[in-house]
Formats: C-alpha cells, sequence, structure tokens
C-alpha cells in the first residue's frame, strides 16, 4: 500500500473539529440570543420562528431534536434553516413524505452529519440523551475516515433519516444480516456541500445493500429537492446517465473505506446492485416501523437512549424543561483537537 499526502482543503495545516453538537430546544418565547448549535458550529444566533409556534436558532434546532430518538423536522446541530413558515402538514412530519404534480417522487427529510470532502466521522450518538450529533471516537481517539485514491474524504453529503432504526434483532430476508442499530444512512448527491446538523429535503433515487462487517447497513441515494439536477433526476438509471462513475465509485468506497485500519473489505447483497426508487422507498418504510416499535416499548432498545418532547404516547416523551434541563448539563463548548497530518494522507490501494 502506498500512501501520499492527500491535498488539504483551504491549504491549512491544521484544523479543529466540533466534538458536539447538543440539540437546542423550544420555548424561549422570544427572537434573540442564541443555541449551543450555533456557539459551537459558528451558524448565526438569529433566531426565527419555528413552524411549531415556538423559536429556534437560525441554525435549525427545535424542540429537543424533534421527534427523538433520531432528531426531527427542524435540524439538531446547526447548519442552513429549513423553510417551516411555508411547509405543508406532511411536509412537518419526520420523515417528510409528500407527492409532487409531475409523478409520485416522494421527499424525505435528511440530518446531514458529514459535509462531502470531509474526514471527520461525525454521527447520532443514539446512546446520548436527545441524540446529539458527536464525532465518533476510538480507543480513545476521534475517528476520522482514510482517503482512498483519488477520493478526498467522504464523496457525497452523508447523514441520516430521522425516525428510522435498522433493528440488530430483525434479519433481513434479502441480506440474510441483521440491522446496525442505527438510523439509515443516506448518500446525497447533489452540487451543494452541506453543512453539519442541517436538515434537508431530498428526493430517494435507490438503496445500495451494504453488508458491513456482518450487519445490514443500507445506504440510500437521494438527492436534494433544490439541487439544480433535482428536476432531471429521478430515479437510480438517471444518476448513472446525469453522474457517470458516481455509483461506481460509491459502491468501491463503501467497499474499501476500510482496509486502510486493517480491516477486510465490505461486502454487498445483490451482487453489488444498486436497487430502484420504489425498492429503496420500503426498506424506508421498514425502518420507520422497526423505529415506531422502539419508541412504544416494542422491541428491545439496548442502549439507546429514546427519549423525546414530541411523541407524546410514547413512554419516553419528556416535557420541554426536563429535555431543556438535559441540554444545559451537557459539558461547555470546548476546542478541538490538532488533526494529526495522518488524516490528510492518500492511501493506493490494489483494487
Amino acid at each position: 500500500m502506498l500512501r501520499l499526502p492527500a491535498p488539504r482543503a483551504g491549504g491549512r495545516r491544521k484544523r479543529t473539529e466540533p466534538r458536539e453538537a447538543p440539540a437546542c430546544v423550544r420555548g424561549s418565547g422570544r427572537p434573540g440570543g442564541g443555541c449551543g448549535c450555533c456557539s459551537r458550529l459558528g451558524a448565526a444566533p438569529a433566531p426565527e420562528r419555528g413552524g411549531g409556534g415556538g423559536w429556534r436558532c437560525r441554525c435549525g434546532a427545535a424542540a429537543a431534536a424533534g421527534s427523538a430518538p433520531w432528531p426531527g423536522a427542524a435540524r439538531s446541530r446547526g447548519g442552513g434553516p429549513t423553510r417551516p413558515s411555508t411547509a405543508s402538514t406532511s411536509d412537518k412530519e419526520v420523515p417528510a413524505k409528500r407527492s409532487k404534480t409531475n409523478g409520485s417522487e416522494v421527499v424525505f427529510n435528511m440530518v446531514v452529519e458529514v459535509p462531502r470532502w470531509s474526514n471527520a466521522k461525525m454521527e447520532i450518538a443514539t446512546k446520548e440523551p436527545l441524540n446529539p450529533i458527536k464525532q465518533d471516537i476510538k480507543r480513545g481517539k476521534l475517528r476520522y475516515v482514510a482517503n482512498i485514491f483519488p477520493h478526498k474524504g467522504y464523496i457525497w453529503n452523508y447523514g441520516a433519516l430521522p425516525q428510522t432504526w435498522e433493528d440488530p434483532r430483525h434479519k433481513d430476508k434479502d441480506t440474510g444480516c441483521c440491522g446496525d442499530n442505527d438510523p439509515i444512512d443516506v448518500c446525497e448527491i447533489g452540487t451543494k456541500v452541506h453543512s453539519p446538523g442541517e436538515i434537508i429535503q431530498v428526493k430517494v433515487l435507490g438503496v445500495l445493500a451494504l453488508i458491513d462487517e456482518g450487519e445490514t447497513d443500507w445506504k440510500i441515494i437521494a438527492i436534494s429537492v433544490d439541487d439544480p439536477e433535482a428536476q432531471k433526476i429521478h430515479d437510480i438509471d438517471d444518476v448513472k446517465k446525469y453522474k457517470p462513475g458516481y455509483l461506481e465509485a460509491t459502491a468501491e468506497w463503501f467497499r474499501l473505506y476500510k482496509v486502510p485500519d486493517d480491516k477486510p473489505e465490505n461486502q454487498f447483497a445483490f451482487n453489488g446492485e444498486f436497487k430502484d426508487k420504489d425498492f429503496a422507498v420500503e426498506i424506508i418504510k421498514s425502518t420507520h416501523e422497526y423505529w415506531k416499535a422502539l419508541l412504544h416499548k416494542k422491541a428491545d432498545r439496548g442502549a439507546i437512549k429514546c427519549t423525546n418532547v414530541l411523541v407524546h404516547d410514547s413512554p419516553f416523551c419528556c416535557s420541554e424543561e426536563d429535555a431543556r434541563l438535559i441540554v444545559q448539563s451537557a459539558p461547555p463548548p470546548a476546542s478541538g483537537d490538532s488533526v494529526s497530518a495522518e488524516v490528510d494522507v492518500w492511501h493506493f490501494l490494489n483494487k
């Protein structure tokens, strides 16, 4: 394996990464001030009126991360605002879903965890109250994905669909493996680099069935509805037509991304074939049903924290005041560690 330094974004020798972006809670009752998300991630700390009647910061954080366990319809960890004042009732649902007049396109809310081209492995911390986004830690060190030539970090905006759960005790009939105990992952293939914690509405295009260390780990392929190319990309075949090589690069990325850490290559169900939009939507529906069972104590949640303020018939539902106390008890913001030069190394693998 040959290794060379990968090019640095912006040319800086050191960077810092946010360790955590906690949810802020609705109910301040007035404009002004900001939340922990804004302070940590540098978003403008000017709140705006949220769709649910309370105030939320312009970073988009809302009522204890929406309908937990996964953050809700107004993003919980920084980034640009959504459009709560103009959204229909169905748009406010998480996952949001609506039919367009030009066909049966289904739109979902995506929580962006990792911007394209970045390396820090940021993810929804399901085992912590209100499920903030944090950088994953392994053996006491912050985790970063390796750069596998010719790529730099993640090659899409990476995140998850809220209100979904891949049940680790359910063996999928197609993959023959159980779920990975996380919300379903999304690779957003649009032209814009999005911000951590941003909520964007995406059109589902297809899905890849990754088998990651023996677990089913579905990867939804989607594009932001606001992307300039969204009007011509409607299904997985359109991705092949208008973004040639992207799906092949995606499969290669997931197959090899753990090899630099001395782990074996990942495998795929369906011989690595990307399934179409209809198949993907059915997978999303099934993971949403597993999530509902989780929120109502009909599934073994293990160490997952299901505390929420919006699912009122859930035994885990708490008051907004209780949620606010949880947020206020979070550690104060801190500067991230300097990033090792190893993070920028390019790995050349025999493919």
